[in-house]
């Protein structure tokens, strides 16, 4: 871990995620440190960006979003006499708000792309429509899912077992 972070700030960055709605209070309570240290705490690790938001999470089959798909982009690095960067390329995707995440990888492909959107048929028109009209997008691979086991933004973290046994 690159930021120092001491027992108390793991046991409320673990609460947080899986309660960003916790309060100070409730969480000094549960953690057996005073208010005004767990809330030092917490703005610490956000001035840090340790904490970088907070966040809902939605049921996205409730919101007429329910298909998923995983879409693998290679792309030229050359247009002509001009060279596209990677970097950039994965900017302009990530703009699209029906894609949830970008990401640059190894291997056969340049770029992974998760996809939230009605159904198969609109995950389609994405991909011809908008992420294949991406100056420099070669060829595109895409994946659907058709059932998901686990979806988390949860970090695994170390946080002390007798902590854990206490809370739960």
């Amino acid at each position: 871990m690159s930021a120092k972070l001491d027992e108390k700030d793991l046991a409320i960055l673990y609460l947080l995620q899986k309660n960003c709605r916790m309060t100070a209070r409730e969480i000094a309570k549960t953690i057996g440190s005073p208010i005004t240290t767990v809330f030092a705490k917490i703005k610490r690790m956000e001035k840090q960006k340790i904490i970088k938001d907070y966040r809902a999470v939605l049921d996205s089959k409730k919101l007429d979003a329910g298909a998923t798909a995983f879409v693998l982009a290679s792309f030229s690095y050359r247009d002509g006499e001009t060279f596209l960067s990677q970097r950039v390329i994965a900017e302009q995707i990530a703009k699209f708000p029906e894609v949830q995440e970008v990401h640059i990888i190894s291997g056969d492909w340049d770029i992974l792309v998760k996809v939230k959107e009605k159904d198969v048929n609109a995950i389609g028109k994405f991909v011809i429509d908008k992420l294949r009209t991406v100056k420099g997008i070669e060829k595109t691979l895409t994946c659907m899912v058709f059932a998901t086991q686990k979806e988390t933004t949860e970090i695994v973290l170390p946080v002390n077992k007798e902590f854990l046994k206490r809370i739960q």
